[in-house]
C-alpha cells in the first residue's frame, strides 16, 4: 500500500531557534576563515581538535536521542499524529487516488467492509451494492468524486456489508482532500447511522402509541386556536359528532360547528392574566352530524402568554349522556340544571359586587363576545365592560341595591360595548347569597334587543316618512290648485298684451316662476308616491349604456365615470325617465361631494332572494332584484345625516345650491315602484347608493298604454256643452272663461253632488266632463259612476294635483278617461279638451 500523504492540516510547532542557527552559522564560518589564514602547522593541529570535538558532540547527541532525551520534529512524527487521529475516528475513513485505488483506510472502515487483510479492502463503488436507490445514490457520489466536488448521501442496505445484523443505515460523504488536488485524491467518510435510526424509529413507535391511546381514550379530546379553529380531535370525540377523522384537517371544523347553541362563545369567553394557566368546566350539549344533541362536560384548558393573549387551548371531553357513566343517575338533576342553563336564549350571569362575571352561561357568553374581542388582553370581564360608559352608573346602582337583598329593581335598558355595530339590552338585576353562591351577590337577566330596537326604529322612521308624504302629497294638491290659478290667468293676461307691452315681460315672470314652483311640487308628489308612472319592461343595462354619455357631460372632465355591467341581468319593470331621473340625481350627488378628482362607480348586478339575509336592512322582503350601485370617493355622510338623507328640504348644501328634494324624489320613485333604496357610507370613505328593483316575473305583462288625447288641430275653437266640476273657485272660474272664450257651453258645478243636479237641470246634451278628483261630499270617480248609472255617456277628463293611478281603481271596470295633471296652462286645457272632442 502506499504511503499516506501529508496531513491537510499541519498543526505541530517547529522548535528551530532563528538567532541560534545564525549564530552556529557566523562560527562555522570564522573557524573555516581561521583555518585558512592560519599557518599550515597550526591550521592542521586546529583541525584535529575541531574534527575531535565535533566528534564527541555528535556521539554525545547520539546518546541522548538513543535515550529520548533529545527530539526531533521531523515530518514523519508529524504525519503519525495525523494519521493516529485518522485511525482512531469512529467513522470509516478511505482515502482514493484519481485512478480510485485505494491510498489509505482506517480500522473503522476495514471493520465497517468487513475485511480481514487489506487485500481485501474495497472502494465505496464495489463495497456498498443493493437496490436500485443505492445504486443510485453511490452513482452519484461517484461521479461528485471524478468531478472532485463534494457530496453526500444516506443509504440503507440490507444485509450491511459487515454481515452483522439484518438492515444498517450509513451516511456516505467524499471530498476532495485539500492540498493534494493535483493528484485527484478524495476523502472518503461513512457513518452508520443505524443506532440513530433505531432510536428514531422507537421514538416515533412510542409517539404513534401515545397518539393512538389518546385517541381511543374512553373521553373526547381537542385542541382549538384563539379564533375557534379546531386544530386537532381525537378518534373518539371524532365518533361521538359522527366525523372521519382521516378526512380532518387543521382548522376545517370550529368551535361553533361542534358545539351547540351559543356555548362556543362562552368557551371563548374564558379569560385569565398575563402568564396564568386557567381551566374551567362547562356543560354543554354537542351537535353530531347525525343524531340528536350530546351532552358533555368539558375541561377546558387555556394558557395566556405574558401580554394576556389566550394561547391553543387543551379541552377534555366527558360524555354525559344517560347510562354512560356509572353512578350518573345521582347527578341527573345536575346536568339538567346545567343543559336548560347553558340552553336558554336568555342570557344569565352571576356577578360579584364589582361586576366580575363569575359564571356566565351560553347566551351571555355571545352577548359578551363583542366586548372580549375589544380587549383580549385583560383578565376577568367585568359587567361594566359591556354596557355604554353613560348606562353603568345606573347598572352599579342596581348591582349595589341587589348586595343589599333589595327586591323590585327595576330593569335598565342600556347600550352594549360592540364592536363595530350598535346593540342594546334590557337587563334585569336580582339579588343573590354571596354565602351560598360562591361570592356572587347579583344575578343578571339581559335580554338583546338589538332587533327590537332596530324595528322601531324602522317603524318610526317608516311613520314619519309616510307622515312627511302625506303632508307633502296634501300640500302638493293645494298648491297645485293655486298654481293652476297663476299660470292659467298669466296665460289670460298674456293673450292680452303683445310682447311689446311694459307689462308682458312681468307676466312671463310670473308664469315662469309658478312652473318653477310647478316643478318643486312634482319632486313633493314623487316622494309621496303620488306621481303618475309608465312602468315598462326594461333591460337596465341597456339603459345605463344610453344615459352614459349625458352622466360623463354632468361629472365633468376631472372626474372619472365608471359603469360595471352585470351578466344575465335580469329584466324589471319601471318607468324609464324616473329611473333616469333617480341615476342623474344619484350622479349628481355624487359629483358634489367629490372636491378635487375622484372616481364614480355604476354597478348592475342579480340580486337573488339567497343574499337579502346578509343586508342589514330588515324591511327588505327576500325576493329576486336587480341591484343598481352608485359609489363615490367623496367625503361620506356622517351618521346623523345618513339618517335624514331621504326627508324632503334637507340638504346639506350651501343656500341656493339645492332645495333638498332630490334624494327624496329618488326614494320615492323607487317605493312606488316597489324597490328599496339605501346607503351605505362613512365619513372620509365615500358614500354606495344600492337600489333594488323587483325582478320581472315571466308571467308578467306591460300594461296597456292608456288613452292619449288626440293632437289637435291648429283652430282650438269648438262646440259643445262641458260639464266643469272643481272646487277651487279660482281654478273653475279659470277655466269656464278659457273655455268659454274658445266656444263652448260651460256648465259649473262645485262638487260632485253640484254636478248631478246641474246634469239633471241641463237644457242640451253634456259632450264632455272635465271634473276634479279630489272634492268635498263626492269625489270626481264616485260621481262619474253616478252619472253612468243615469245613462249619461260624455267623455271624462280627470284633473288633478295627484297621480292617475291612485284613483284609477275606483272607477267602474273599464271606463276610459283622459287624465290632466295639474297645474296645466290655458293652451295645455284647450288642447287637451279639443283633442277628447274630436
Amino acid at each position: 500500500m502506499k504511503s499516506a500523504p501529508p496531513p491537510p492540516v499541519d498543526r505541530i510547532e517547529r522548535t528551530v531557534n532563528p538567532l541560534a542557527l545564525a549564530i552556529l552559522i557566523v562560527c562555522l564560518a570564522g573557524a573555516l576563515l581561521a583555518l585558512w589564514l592560519a599557518p599550515s602547522a597550526i591550521g592542521a593541529t586546529l583541525l584535529t581538535w575541531m574534527i575531535v570535538i565535533l566528534a564527541v558532540c555528535g556521539a554525545f547527541g547520539l546518546l541522548l536521542f538513543a535515550f529520548g532525551l533529545l527530539q526531533f520534529p521531523t515530518r514523519a512524527a508529524r504525519l503519525d499524529t495525523t494519521k493516529a487521529i485518522a485511525d482512531s475516528n469512529p467513522d470509516g475513513i478511505l482515502v482514493t487516488d484519481r485512478e480510485s485505488r485505494i491510498v489509505y483506510a482506517n480500522d473503522a472502515y476495514r471493520a465497517l467492509s468487513g475485511a480481514r487483510a487489506a487485500g481485501d479492502l474495497r472502494p465505496v463503488e464495489r463495497l456498498f451494492t443493493g437496490s436500485p436507490d443505492v445504486s443510485e445514490s453511490v452513482y452519484r457520489l461517484s461521479q461528485a468524486a471524478k468531478s472532485g466536488t463534494r457530496a453526500s448521501e444516506e443509504l440503507r442496505l440490507s444485509p450491511p456489508p459487515s454481515g452483522e445484523g439484518e438492515v444498517a443505515w450509513y451516511r456516505i460523504r467524499v471530498r476532495p482532500l485539500e492540498g493534494a488536488a493535483k493528484d485527484g485524491m478524495m476523502v472518503w467518510a461513512v457513518s452508520d447511522e443505524t443506532r440513530d435510526h433505531d432510536r428514531h424509529e422507537t421514538f416515533f413507535q412510542d409517539l404513534q402509541h401515545a397518539i393512538d391511546y389518546l385517541d381511543h381514550a374512553p373521553a373526547g379530546f381537542f385542541s382549538a386556536e384563539p379564533d375557534g379553529a379546531i386544530a386537532h380531535m381525537n378518534a373518539t370525540l371524532a365518533g361521538w359528532l359522527d366525523y372521519d377523522l382521516a378526512q380532518f384537517g387543521v382548522g376545517r371544523l370550529k368551535i361553533d360547528d361542534i358545539v351547540a347553541g351559543d356555548g362556543g362563545a362562552m368557551l371563548a369567553m374564558m379569560s385569565g392574566g398575563p402568564g396564568e394557566v386557567t381551566t374551567q368546566q362547562f356543560d354543554v350539549d354537542l351537535k353530531p352530524r347525525q343524531g340528536r344533541v350530546l351532552p358533555v362536560r368539558i375541561l377546558h384548558k387555556v394558557a395566556f402568554s405574558s401580554d394576556g393573549a389566550p394561547g391553543p387551548s387543551r379541552s377534555l371531553v366527558i360524555n354525559r349522556a344517560p347510562g354512560e357513566i356509572k353512578g350518573e343517575d345521582l347527578r341527573a338533576a345536575e346536568v339538567r340544571f346545567a343543559r336548560i342553563f347553558n340552553s336558554t336564549p336568555v342570557a344569565i350571569a352571576a356577578v360579584d359586587a364589582a361586576g366580575a362575571v363569575l359564571r356566565p352561561n351560553a347566551a351571555f357568553a355571545r352577548l359578551a363576545q363583542a366586548a372580549l374581542k375589544t380587549d383580549a388582553a385583560k383578565g376577568r370581564l367585568s359587567i361594566f365592560d359591556l354596557v355604554a360608559e353613560r348606562d353603568r352608573a345606573a347598572l352599579g346602582a342596581s348591582i349595589e341595591a341587589a348586595a343589599q337583598g333589595k327586591g323590585e329593581i327595576a330593569p335598565l335598558d342600556v347600550s352594549l360595548e360592540a364592536a363595530g355595530s350598535a346593540r342594546s339590552a334590557r337587563l334585569f338585576v336580582s339579588a343573590a347569597d354571596p354565602k351560598t353562591d360562591e361570592g356572587a351577590c347579583a344575578t343578571i337577566f339581559a335580554l338583546d334587543t338589538t332587533e327590537q330596537s332596530t324595528l322601531q326604529e324602522n317603524l318610526v322612521q317608516s311613520q314619519k316618512m309616510q307622515a312627511i308624504g302625506q303632508l307633502a302629497g296634501g300640500v302638493a294638491h293645494d298648491f297645485n290648485n293655486v298654481l293652476t290659478a297663476i299660470i292659467g290667468y298669466s296665460d289670460l293676461l298674456l293673450a292680452n298684451h303683445r310682447p311689446t307691452d311694459p307689462s308682458f315681460q312681468d307676466i312671463m315672470q310670473i308664469k315662469q316662476n309658478a312652473n318653477r314652483a310647478a316643478g318643486l311640487v312634482r319632486q313633493l308628489l314623487a316622494f309621496s308616491r303620488r306621481q303618475t308612472l309608465r312602468p315598462q319592461t326594461l333591460q337596465l343595462n341597456d339603459v345605463l349604456s344610453e344615459l352614459q354619455m349625458l352622466l360623463r357631460r354632468l361629472v365633468g372632465e376631472t372626474i372619472r365615470l365608471d359603469v360595471v355591467y352585470g351578466r344575465d341581468l335580469w329584466q324589471v319593470k319601471a318607468d324609464l325617465n324616473q329611473f333616469e331621473q333617480v341615476i342623474v340625481n344619484l350622479v349628481v350627488n355624487a359629483r358634489d361631494a367629490i372636491s378635487d378628482g375622484g372616481k364614480i362607480t355604476l354597478r348592475t348586478r342579480n340580486f337573488p332572494a339567497s343574499e337579502c339575509a346578509e343586508l342589514k336592512e330588515m324591511a327588505i322582503v327576500p325576493a329576486d332584484y336587480v341591484l343598481v350601485e352608485v359609489e363615490d370617493t367623496g367625503h361620506g355622510i356622517l351618521p346623523e345625516v345618513r339618517a335624514k338623507i331621504f326627508e324632503p328640504f334637507f340638504t346639506t348644501k350651501d343656500v341656493g345650491k339645492g332645495t333638498g328634494l332630490g334624494l327624496s324624489m329618488v326614494y320615492g320613485i323607487i317605493k312606488q315602484t316597489g324597490g328599496y333604496v339605501f346607503c351605505e357610507s362613512e365619513p372620509g370613505q365615500g358614500a354606495t347608493f344600492r337600489i333594488l328593483l323587483p325582478r320581472r316575473q315571466g308571467d308578467e305583462a306591460d300594461e296597456p298604454v292608456k288613452k292619449e288625447a288626440a293632437k289637435p288641430a291648429a283652430d282650438l275653437t269648438g262646440r259643445g256643452a262641458i260639464l266643469l266640476v272643481e272646487d277651487e273657485e279660482a281654478v273653475r272660474a279659470f277655466a269656464a272663461r278659457a273655455l268659454a272664450s274658445r266656444g263652448y257651453t260651460v256648465l259649473q258645478a262645485e262638487t260632485g253632488l253640484d254636478a248631478l243636479s246641474v246634469a239633471e237641470k241641463a237644457s242640451e246634451p253634456i259632450d264632455l266632463i272635465v271634473s276634479d278628483v279630489i272634492m268635498p261630499e263626492m269625489d270626481g270617480p264616485t260621481m262619474l259612476t253616478e252619472l253612468r248609472r243615469r245613462g249619461l255617456t260624455a267623455k271624462v277628463i280627470f284633473v288633478s294635483g295627484y297621480a292617475d293611478d291612485a284613483f284609477a281603481r275606483n272607477l267602474p271596470e273599464g271606463q276610459e278617461f283622459v287624465f290632466l295633471p295639474k297645474p296645466f296652462s290655458l293652451k295645455q286645457l284647450i288642447e287637451t279638451v279639443k283633442g277628447v272632442m274630436n
